[in-house]
């Protein structure tokens, strides 16, 4: 007769599971806001740079609605941070020539001088 055999002895543990990983997708928006952003320093001047904060803006309402899937605020923050930038400039720039020019014709004004040679 043969010796009885005995049942397989479980673990005193249990193995950790194994870890899950999520992958996030980077949002389109975000991306197109940063290419946008660089364009309107480059080839498209004041378009780019209002299409960089419309995307932007639009990216970063999406990231914060969906946190969890959504990745890409670095990048829609630098298509704002480059937008509005360029938007401060254009408008700082536009003011300071209109002043510039606004303050000579005040000052020929106050001169006599009518602008004809």
């Amino acid at each position: 007769m043969s010796e009885p055999t005995l049942p397989p002895v479980p673990p005193l543990y249990a193995p950790p599971p194994a870890p899950v990983y999520v992958v996030r997708q980077t949002s389109a928006l975000a991306i197109v806001s940063l290419v946008l952003g660089l364009l309107g320093w480059t080839l498209l001047p004041f378009l780019g740079s209002i299409g960089a904060v419309i995307c932007g803006h639009l990216a970063r309402g999406e990231i914060r609605r969906n946190p969890a899937t959504v990745d890409g605020d670095g990048m829609a923050i630098a298509g704002l941070v480059l937008g509005w930038s360029l938007i401060i400039i254009t408008v700082l720039t536009l003011l300071a020539v209109v002043l510039f020019f606004g303050g000579l014709a005040v000052l020929f004004g106050a001169l006599g001088m009518s602008g004809q040679l």
